[in-house]
């Protein structure tokens, strides 16, 4: 099936990225978000990043002007409905997910594919839910969507081949690469990676180390570019708690069990760079351990 118009719900850190990699790479988009004031913000912050990106010479200013006229926004979710292509990249909260996608399914072409950013949430389940559980997978990309090249394609239990052929293709022409995972929880990368952010909390949650010291140990001691305690915060505290329950619910094993330092973070509203406050403060002009 041929891809042109591009539906996206949702304009927050993963809906403005995506949005912006698939109007760079000629694709028609329609964003959708329950507030004008988020999708005003999202095209401000995509205007911004293509103008970094024509800086460094990854653009011209020709193409950046192309692609803020590709986008465009809409607060009414029906009006999404006949793309080609629709991605829900809603918050991580599978009843949220699931009213989207009951609520489109009236509005869609016979030939629409759905599509879930998820990272961690049942693609059988969330399609299940939907008229069109063989034209339904999840299309995980990562933060930030406009550097990352990893894009991780899943099938539910239902999808067929020529919608996971299509979205192959379409991750081949936005210029990232595509890894195909099964459709268990939290998918590849945060089956690997949370267990990882969950251990480092639970050093510090233990007294092992410092915030500063087990960051640096991993910068510096396994070559990882952020530390791990730094890029739960980059991700989200709410995010990261979000995938280890699905992670320890849907495997039943205990070593997947949040840190109760984790939880309390959360708790306390302290969900890392975004509300300014997690592992680090970063309401001054460097960020400073909150431990």
């Amino acid at each position: 099936m041929e891809i042109s118009k591009v539906g996206i719900v949702g304009a927050g850190q993963m809906g403005n990225g995506i949005a912006h990699v698939f109007a760079v790479a000629g694709y028609d988009v329609l964003m959708h978000d329950i507030a004008q004031e988020n999708l005003d913000k999202a095209l401000a912050l995509i205007e911004h990043n293509l103008g970094r990106q024509v800086e460094r010479g990854k653009l011209t200013e020709a193409d950046k002007d192309a692609a803020l006229a590709r986008i465009s926004t809409t607060t009414t979710l029906s009006e999404i409905g006949p793309s080609d292509l629709i991605i829900e990249s809603a918050t991580e909260r599978e009843s949220v997910k699931t009213a989207i996608f009951e609520d489109l399914v009236p509005h869609l072409t016979p030939d629409t594919i759905l599509t879930s950013n998820t990272s961690s949430i049942s693609i059988t389940r969330l399609a299940s839910r939907t008229d069109r559980p063989e034209r339904f997978m999840g299309f995980h990309f990562m933060n930030p969507v406009p550097v990352m090249q990893l894009v991780e394609l899943i099938r539910g239990i239902a999808t067929d081949e020529p919608t996971y052929k299509t979205l192959e293709a379409v991750v081949e022409k936005l210029g990232k690469t595509s890894a195909s995972s099964e459709d268990f929880p939290a998918f590849i990368v945060n089956r690997i990676l949370m267990p990882m952010i969950n251990e480092a909390v639970y050093t510090l949650y233990e007294g092992v180390g410092s915030v500063s010291s087990i960051d640096a140990s991993m910068k510096l001691g396994a070559n990882h570019p952020m530390g791990p305690l730094e890029l739960a915060d980059f991700i989200g505290l709410d995010t990261c708690l979000a995938i280890m329950n699905v992670l320890h619910d849907g495997l039943a094993d205990t070593k997947y069990r949040p840190c109760p330092l984790l939880t309390k973070y959360v708790e306390a509203g302290w969900l890392g760079r975004k509300t300014q406050r997690g592992f680090y403060d970063y309401r001054g002009e460097t960020p400073v351990p909150t431990r």
